[in-house]
């Protein structure tokens, strides 16, 4: 319900799809929704609250029978250190974790339509790496900001390439999108000096002309959720509406996912800590 979010969800409902919203903060996402068109619900979802990842799953399932789509869009970066209610680090838990349990409540009304997708929010930032299954929280090592998030995002890419090998057989397949560089509220824990020593805006507040407006930013998530030309493609890391290819480390801003978002060994590993960290599994 805001930045690309907002936009995804005005072109899917634009297109005939019932779509239910999960929002920590139900009166912003009522003043920015109710303005679109289409048949849009909102439901009160916090990511970092497990008791309300299963009501929301619960109301969910209250509603309808079947999920064609399900998109993890809901992320925060580079926030200071803070813990879930279950004393996981933050960004780790609500860009990661939330998630896994999210998708694993709401597993069978996936299964039940026999083609479903799940597009989870990955990012560039993956290329941060950070990720420690032996200290996910960051109690043995300092705190990190950048590493943290690199952490969550390579974390989110991963679970697709997993997910999407248990549900091919079932009919269910699992996609990582980078959206690209867009100026949103995502960046709402960072200075505009940091984000000027990033390049991302210049002196004058001006963006870089590289980032995308937040229609662009959606559009790859669209098409993840709905393009033909994915059948038979999941598990796949995609940006700028294609399946993406490694990255040239020669060439640090180009595209391309770098190579251990891709490691089966390291997707697997992933979940079983998630699973333990969640208590949560994912219904036969």
């Amino acid at each position: 319900y805001s930045g690309i979010g907002t936009e995804t969800v005005r072109a899917i409902a634009a297109a005939g799809a019932q779509v239910i919203v999960g929002a920590r903060r139900t009166g912003q996402a009522h003043d920015v929704l109710d303005a679109l068109d289409g048949d849009i619900a909102i439901l009160p979802l916090d990511l970092a609250d497990p008791a309300s990842i299963d009501a929301f799953a619960e109301a969910v399932a209250g509603r309808t029978d079947t999920i064609d789509i399900l998109i993890n869009n809901a992320a925060i970066m580079a926030s200071p250190l803070g813990r879930d209610a279950r004393g996981y680090e933050m960004q780790f838990a609500t860009n990661h974790l939330g998630h896994f349990q999210l998708t694993a409540r709401l597993w069978p009304l996936l299964l039940t339509g026999g083609g479903g997708r799940v597009v989870a929010l990955s990012s560039i930032g993956h290329r941060l790496h950070g990720l420690d299954l032996d200290d996910p929280n960051f109690e043995r090592r300092d705190y990190d900001k950048w590493l943290a998030y690199g952490q969550a995002k390579s974390a989110n890419a991963l679970f697709a390439l997993q997910l999407d090998k248990l549900g091919e057989s079932r009919g269910v397949r699992a996609f990582a999108v980078h959206p690209g560089g867009i100026a949103t509220l995502l960046q709402r824990h960072l200075t505009m000096e940091e984000q000027r020593a990033m390049g991302w805006y210049d002196e004058d507040g001006n963006v870089h002309e590289a980032f995308k407006s937040t229609e662009e930013g959606a559009a790859t998530t669209v098409w993840c959720a709905v393009s033909p030309l994915l059948e038979g493609k999941g598990g796949v890391y995609c940006e700028d509406c294609e399946v993406a290819v490694a990255a040239d480390p020669e060439k640090p801003r180009a595209g391309g996912y770098y190579p251990h978002i891709r490691d089966e060994d390291l997707a697997g590993k992933l979940w079983t800590k998630s699973e333990a960290m969640t208590g949560v599994s994912f219904p036969a």
